[in-house]
C-alpha cells in the first residue's frame, strides 16, 4: 500500500462547508412532514404528473418494485394511498426525472470538473441519456454507439492474458432476471470474480446464518411481525434507512410486543413513529414505539448478548425448563453443553460495564425475555461491519436457540437488507464464491464448464486493481468508489485499470475516477417501461423475506438510447464471446419468459416460475428454519463460542461508525438535511459526546481533521463540524461516504471479509486550514 497516495482530484468529496444549522433531535419519525417532503421532491424532479403516476404504481401488485430498500411488501392489501416511504419516493423522484444528460452536457464539463463537485450535486444533474465513452488522455466523455461500446468492451475482454483479470461488480438495484445473466457470462467467460455490494453490507449475516442454522437469509415473513411477542433490534435505524418498517413495528405494538432497541445512538424512528396514513398518526397520537432502549458502545453487542444469556441462564437453574426451550435445544441443536460451560466465565455485570449499559436495564430486558418465546431478532449493518461481526451474529442465534425462537410463527432472524434486490443477486448466483450445487447445474443446463476457483470479493478486488492483477472493472449499477472503504486506495486501484465501465441510470462519482479508458453505459431504470414488440416486459425482485415478485415500469423513458440491463448483458456475452458461447443470447433479448425458465432450471425454489411470478404478490422461496430445518453437514442449529471483543483505545482515541443522514440512500445523497437529527444543511459533520469535546478542549462547532493510523497508513479527512449530541464516550459518528477515506482496507470482519466501517479509530486535530 502506498503511504503517500498520489493526489487523485475528485476522489472524495470537497473539502467545503455548506452551513451547518441545528435544532433539537425529533421526537417521532414520519407523520406529515415525511409526506410533504416525499412530495416535494417527487414533483420538482418528475413534474406533477409523471411524478405522481410513478408514486401511485410504487410497490404496487402489478407496479414496479421499489428501488430504494429491500423491506417486504404486505402479502395482502397494501394501501391505495401510498405503499411507500419518504426515502422510497426519493428514489423514484430521482429516477423518475425529466433532467437528462446528453452529449452537449458532457462536451460542456470536463471530468475534472465534474469531480470538484460533491456527491449530492454530481446525483442531482439527471438521467444519462446516452452511451459516453472517455479515450485514454481525453478530458471529455465523447458519445458512443452501442455496437461500438460493446466491440471495446469485448476486444478488450479477449486481450487479458486470464479471464481472472477481469472484475465484474453488481449492485444490489439488479433484477434476478439481470443478474441471472450477467452470472451466467461472466462463469462462460470464464472467471468467479464477481463482487458485489452483499460483500459490503450483509455478508456478515450470511456467513453467520450458514454457518449457523443453514441458511444464509432470516427466517421470518412480515406476518410473524404481527405475531411476535417481543421484537430486538439491534444496529439498525429504521425510521432512516426501512422507513416502511416502523408500520410493521407500530401494527405489532398494537398487537402486544414488546420492543427493544439496541443502538449507540438514540434514533428518532426508534423511539416514535406516527403513521401519515392514519388518523391518529395525523394527530400524533400515541407516537411511542420503542419500549425499552439500550444505549450500547460501539460493538457493545455481544458482550451484552452475553449478558443477558446469562442472567437467563441464571433463571433457568433456578426453575429448570421455564425460561429455556429444552426440548427444542434436545431436538434441534448441538454444541448445547459447550456454550453453557464457556457461558458460565463471565460475569453479568462486568459484560454490562463493558457494554455500556446500566446492569438494571440488562435485567429488565432478561426478565421481559425470560417468560417469551416468540421472538424476532432484527439487525443491520450496525453489526455487520464489525471485526467480529461474524461471532456477534451468531450469538443472536444463540439467544433466539435458547429460546426455541427459531422456525415458529412470530419467532426467527430477520436481517434487515439495504438495496431492494440484494438478496435477490445472491440467490441468482451472484457471488464469488459459488457452491458446486449451482456450478454443477450451470454446467449440466448449459453445456460449459464454469471456473470451480473462487473470485474477488470487493476488497480483494481493489488490492488486485491495485497491485495492477485485474486490468478491467465492469460495474452493473452502483457507486462504486463511493461505496467502498480507502477512498484513496481504491481511486488509485481504478485509475490503474485499463478500461473501467458502468452500467448506470445517473452520473456518479465512479464515472469521474477511471481507468485509462471509460464507458458509462445507461440503462432503464426501474420505473421506466421496457418496450419490445408492443409489449411492456416485466423483471422480477426478491425481498428481505424471500418473496419474488414482479416488477413492470410505467413511465416513458427519458431517452430512446436507454437499453434494459439483461439487454445489455446479452449483447456484452455476444461481443465478448461470439460463436464460443454456448447460451442463446438472442432468445434472452428477445424474451424474458425465456430468461425466467432456465432459472427454474438452474436455481433451487423456482418451479413454475412464470406462471407464479404472474400471480399479485409474487411468492415465497423456500426457507429450511422457516419450515423448522436445519441445512447444515449435521441438520441441526449449532451454538457458536464467542468472546466479546472491544478496542484497546490509546490516549486521545476516539471510536468511530459511518451512518447515513436522512437525505441519503446508500451512496445516493438526496439533500443536505438530516432532519431526526436535528442536523440541516451540512454532512461534514462529527456526533461527538459532551464529555469527550471537553476533555479535547473543544467546543460544539468546533472545526477538525479526522485522522486513522491503521497498519501504519496515515489516512485524513478534512474540515469536519463537531456536534455535540448523545451518543456513549468515546464513540462517535460521521456520514459516508464522505469519510470513508478513513475506514482502512486492511481492516475487515473475520470470515466475512466486510470492511470495518463501524469501528473505525480516531485522533482529532485542530482544523488549521491549508
Amino acid at each position: 500500500m502506498s503511504e503517500n497516495p498520489l493526489p487523485i482530484p475528485g476522489a472524495e468529496n470537497p473539502e467545503k462547508l455548506t452551513g451547518l444549522k441545528q435544532e433539537p433531535i425529533k421526537k417521532v419519525a414520519a407523520g406529515i412532514p415525511a409526506v410533504v417532503s416525499a412530495l416535494e421532491m417527487t414533483v420538482s424532479e418528475a413534474g406533477l404528473q409523471r411524478g405522481m403516476k410513478a408514486l401511485f404504481n410504487l410497490n404496487k401488485k402489478g407496479g414496479f418494485d421499489c428501488p430504494s430498500c429491500a423491506w417486504p411488501d404486505p402479502d395482502d392489501e397494501r394501501s391505495g394511498v401510498a405503499e411507500y416511504c419518504e426515502n422510497g419516493a426519493r428514489a423514484v423522484a430521482e429516477e423518475a426525472t425529466a433532467k437528462k444528460l446528453t452529449a452537449e452536457f458532457f462536451s460542456q464539463h470536463s471530468v475534472q470538473e465534474l469531480g470538484k463537485l460533491s456527491d449530492y450535486e454530481i446525483g442531482g444533474k439527471g438521467r444519462i441519456a446516452e452511451p459516453m465513452f472517455l479515450p485514454a488522455g481525453g478530458t471529455h466523455y465523447q458519445p458512443i454507439t452501442w455496437d461500438a461500446a460493446f466491440d471495446k468492451i469485448g476486444k478488450e475482454l479477449n486481450r487479458l492474458t486470464s479471464p481472472d483479470e477481469a472484475v465484474f461488480y453488481t449492485s444490489g438495484r439488479t433484477s434476478n432476471e439481470a443478474a441471472f445473466l450477467y452470472q451466467l457470462f461472466v462463469r462462460e467467460y470464464g472467471t468467479n470474480n464477481l463482487p458485489d455490494c452483499s460483500n459490503m453490507c450483509h455478508e456478515s449475516s450470511g456467513t453467520a446464518l450458514g454457518e449457523s442454522l443453514g441458511i444464509g437469509k432470516g427466517s421470518v415473513t412480515l406476518n410473524d411481525f404481527y405475531q411476535a411477542e417481543v421484537i430486538m433490534i439491534l444496529g439498525q435505524n429504521p425510521g432512516t434507512n426501512h422507513p416502511r418498517m416502523l408500520t410493521a413495528l407500530r401494527k405489532a405494538k398494537a398487537n402486544g410486543a414488546t420492543i427493544i432497541s439496541i443502538n449507540p445512538l438514540p434514533e428518532t424512528g426508534l423511539m416514535g413513529f406516527n403513521n401519515p396514513q392514519t388518523v391518529s398518526g395525523v394527530l400524533g397520537i400515541n407516537p411511542s414505539l420503542t419500549d425499552i432502549f439500550l444505549q450500547v458502545k460501539l460493538n457493545g453487542d455481544m458482550a451484552l448478548l452475553k449478558a443477558i444469556e446469562l442472567l437467563l441462564l441464571q433463571e433457568e437453574e433456578k426453575r429448570p425448563g421455564s425460561v429455556f426451550d429444552q426440548h427444542f435445544i434436545n431436538q434441534n441443536t448441538q454444541g448445547y453443553t459447550d456454550f453453557l460451560q464457556d457461558l458460565k466465565q463471565y460475569n453479568a455485570e462486568q459484560l454490562a460495564t463493558q457494554a455500556g449499559i446500566p446492569y438494571a436495564q440488562v435485567q429488565e430486558v432478561a426478565g421481559v425475555l425470560a417468560g417469551k418465546s416468540k421472538i424476532i431478532a432484527c439487525w443491520a449493518m450496525g453489526l455487520t461491519q464489525h471485526k467480529n461481526a461474524v461471532a456477534t451474529i451468531k450469538e443472536i442465534v444463540n439467544l433466539l436457540l435458547l429460546k426455541g425462537s427459531i422456525g415458529k410463527p412470530g419467532a426467527g432472524t430477520c436481517p434487515v437488507r439495504g438495496h431492494s434486490n440484494v438478496q435477490g443477486d445472491r440467490t441468482m448466483g451472484i457471488f464469488e464464491r459459488p457452491t458446486a450445487k449451482l456450478l454443477d447445474a450451470i454446467e449440466k443446463n448449459f453445456h460449459f464448464a464454469p471456473p470451480r476457483e473462487h473470485g474477488y470479493d470487493v476488497v480483494e478486488c481493489i488490492k488486485a486493481m491495485h497491485a495492477g492483477e485485474a486490468k478491467v472493472f465492469f460495474a452493473m449499477g452502483g457507486n462504486f468508489l463511493s461505496a467502498t472503504p480507502d477512498t484513496r486506495f481504491t481511486a488509485e486501484a481504478l485509475q490503474k485499470c485499463r478500461l473501467t465501465v458502468h452500467v448506470s441510470t445517473k452520473l456518479n462519482r465512479s464515472h469521474l475516477v477511471h481507468g485509462q479508458e471509460a464507458l458509462i453505459l445507461p440503462c432503464l431504470g426501474r420505473s421506466d417501461k421496457d418496450m419490445r414488440s408492443g409489449e411492456n416486459r416485466f423483471v422480477s425482485c426478491e425481498n428481505s423475506m424471500g418473496v419474488v415478485q414482479l416488477s413492470r415500469g410505467v413511465l416513458e423513458p427519458v431517452s430512446e438510447h436507454l437499453l434494459s440491463e439483461p439487454e445489455i448483458v446479452c449483447r456484452l456475452a455476444k461481443a465478448t464471446l461470439g460463436t464460443r458461447s454456448k447460451v442463446s443470447w438472442d432468445k434472452y433479448s428477445a424474451d424474458y419468459d425465456l430468461i425466467r425458465t432456465d432459472i427454474e432450471r438452474t436455481i433451487p425454489g423456482f418451479a413454475d416460475y412464470n406462471e407464479r411470478v404472474r400471480q399479485p404478490g409474487g411468492f415465497y422461496l423456500p426457507n429450511c428454519n422457516r419450515a423448522g430445518s436445519f441445512d447444515t453437514p449435521t441438520r441441526k442449529a449449532h451454538f457458536h463460542i464467542g468472546a466479546p471483543e472491544m478496542p484497546h483505545l490509546q490516549k486521545g482515541e476516539l471510536m468511530m461508525m459511518t451512518i447515513r443522514s436522512h437525505d441519503q440512500f446508500n451512496t445516493t445523497v438526496y439533500g443536505l438535511n438530516d432532519r431526526y437529527r436535528g442536523i440541516y444543511n451540512e454532512r461534514r459533520v462529527i456526533l461527538m459526546n459532551a464529555k469527550d469535546i471537553a476533555d479535547r478542549n473543544m467546543k460544539n462547532g468546533d472545526l477538525v481533521d479526522l485522522h486513522n493510523n491503521h497498519d501504519g497508513v496515515e489516512r485524513v479527512a478534512h474540515k469536519f463540524v463537531v456536534v455535540e449530541y448523545p451518543i456513549p464516550e468515546q464513540c462517535t459518528a460521521t456520514y459516508f461516504p464522505e469519510t470513508n477515506v478513513l475506514v482502512p482496507i486492511t481492516s475487515v470482519a473475520e470470515k466475512s471479509n466486510t470492511p470495518t466501517s463501524k469501528m473505525v479509530i480516531l485522533t482529532l486535530t485542530p482544523h488549521r486550514g491549508f
